[in-house]
C-alpha cells in the first residue's frame, strides 16, 4: 500500500495572513474535492481556514451543511500542524460575508499566489471556489501534504453516519460488488444521447429533463456514442459484466441515486441487488438528506470487496483513490467507449463478450492517478 509520510520539519508561521472560507458546490464528492483543494490553497497562503459552507439547495433542493456528513472536530484534531481551523471567524467578521474571489472557471496555470492572496491580504476574510483546472504541481510540498491530509485522513463520517455506514454495511451479504450505476433521466438528457428499445415511461422521463439541451443526429449521434459519452443502459452494463464472468448469483450492492430508469436490465440477470432503501429502515431512510445517502454510498464503496463504475464522476474518481490508499485495487471502470465502437462494427452473442472481456481484462485499476494523484508518493518536509 502506497502512503505520503507527512512529517514537518518546521511548524506553522505563527502570524496568519486572514480567514479563508471553501464555498463548496455540487454533489457530496465533488464538493468534497474542492474541499480538498481549498486546503491546500489555505496552507498555501498561510491562512486560517474556517469550516466550508456547503451550497447544495440547487443539487439536492434542500439544506445539509459540513456536520451533517463530516466529523469537525476529528478534522481539526487531524489538521493540526497542517493548517489551522476555526468553526467560526472572529467578532469583527461574523457580522458581514467574505469577500469572494471568483476563481472557479478559471482553467490552466491559476496562480492563487498572484491572484488571490493580495485579496486576503486587502479583506482579511475571503471566500473562494477553487480553479476547476489547477496547477498543484505547483504547490510546495507543505501545501500538498495538508491537502492530502485532508482528502485521505482527516474527512471522516461524523458518529451517527458512520453508525448507520456500518449497519448498512453489516445488512449486505458477503462477498458483494458495488455498482455505480449511472442511467438517471437528467444524467441521460445532458449527454444528449438517444436510445432505441427504452420504455415509454423512460423515453418521457429523459424528454422532461431535456430543456434546451437537444439530441445528437446523425453522423454527430455516431461519433459522440464512439467516443464513449453515453451513459451505459442497465442492461449494457449487465452484458459487460456477464462479459466479464461475473456470477449472475454474485451478491450487488447498487450505488445510485433515486431515479435510475430500465433497472429490471440488471435486476433479471442478476437477481441479489441490493439498495440503501432496501436495507436500512424505511422511515430513517426516508429522513436522510440527499448528502447524506451519497456519503453512505461512498463508505460502502471503500470498503467492498471490489467496485464497478459505469461512469468517470467525481464519486468514481475519489472511490478508486481512496480504495487504492487502503490497498483494494479491485476496482473497475466500464469502458463505454468501447462497447459503443464494438457494437458499432456489428459485434454481438459471443463475438460481443469475447470483445468486452479482451478490453477490459487487464483494466482493473490501482486508482492512484484519480484523485489529487500528487498524494501517492513518499515525501517528508
Amino acid at each position: 500500500m502506497q502512503t505520503f509520510a507527512l512529517v514537518f520539519a518546521a511548524a506553522l508561521p505563527e502570524r496568519s495572513n486572514g480567514y479563508i472560507r471553501v464555498d463548496c458546490y455540487g454533489g457530496l464528492n465533488q464538493m468534497r474535492r474542492d474541499f480538498c483543494d481549498g486546503v491546500g490553497i489555505a496552507r498555501l497562503l498561510n491562512a486560517t481556514l474556517v469550516l466550508p459552507k456547503f451550497e447544495v439547495a440547487a443539487y439536492w433542493n434542500e439544506s445539509s451543511g459540513f456536520g451533517d456528513v463530516f466529523d469537525v472536530d476529528y478534522f481539526i484534531e487531524k489538521m493540526n500542524g497542517y493548517v489551522q481551523v476555526v468553526k467560526e471567524v472572529p467578532a469583527e467578521f461574523v457580522s458581514k460575508e467574505p469577500f469572494r474571489v471568483d476563481c472557479s472557471k478559471r482553467k490552466g496555470q491559476f496562480d492563487y499566489v498572484e491572484t488571490v492572496f493580495p485579496q486576503l491580504l486587502e479583506h482579511r476574510y475571503i471566500s473562494i471556489t477553487p480553479a476547476m483546472s489547477q496547477r498543484r504541481d505547483r504547490y510546495p510540498l507543505y501545501a500538498k501534504a495538508s491537502l492530502c491530509q485532508a482528502c485521505y485522513t482527516a474527512l471522516q463520517l461524523n458518529e451517527k453516519l458512520e453508525k448507520k455506514g456500518s449497519k448498512l454495511l453489516e445488512a449486505i451479504p458477503k462477498p458483494f460488488l458495488v455498482l455505480h450505476l449511472r442511467f438517471e433521466p437528467d444524467m441521460v438528457a445532458y449527454s444528449q444521447c438517444e436510445y432505441s428499445s427504452l420504455s415509454p415511461e423512460s423515453v418521457q422521463a429523459i424528454e422532461a429533463a431535456r430543456g434546451d439541451r437537444k439530441p445528437w443526429t446523425g453522423e454527430q449521434a455516431r461519433l459522440w456514442r464512439s467516443r464513449g459519452k453515453c451513459p451505459l443502459t442497465p442492461n449494457e452494463t449487465t452484458t459487460i459484466l456477464q462479459a466479464l464472468a461475473i456470477p449472475t448469483d454474485t451478491n450487488i450492492y447498487l450505488a445510485a441515486g433515486d431515479g435510475i430508469m430500465e433497472l429490471e436490465g440488471l435486476t433479471s440477470v442478476y437477481a441479489n441487488v441490493y439498495t440503501k432503501s432496501t436495507l436500512l429502515d424505511g422511515d430513517d431512510f426516508r429522513n436522510m438528506h440527499g448528502n447524506t445517502k451519497a456519503a453512505l454510498d461512498y463508505y460502502v464503496s471503500i470498503n467492498s470487496d471490489a467496485y464497478v463504475a459505469t461512469y468517470f464522476g467525481n464519486m468514481d474518481k475519489m472511490v478508486a483513490a481512496m480504495r487504492a490508499y487502503k490497498g483494494l485495487h479491485r476496482t473497475l471502470f466500464l469502458s463505454r467507449r468501447a462497447f459503443a465502437v464494438l457494437t458499432s462494427q456489428g459485434l454481438e452473442g459471443n463475438s460481443l463478450m469475447e470483445a468486452l472481456w479482451k478490453v477490459h481484462r487487464n483494466d482493473y485499476v490501482m486508482g492512484v492517478g484519480s484523485a489529487l494523484p500528487d498524494c501517492f508518493c513518499e515525501f517528508k518536509l
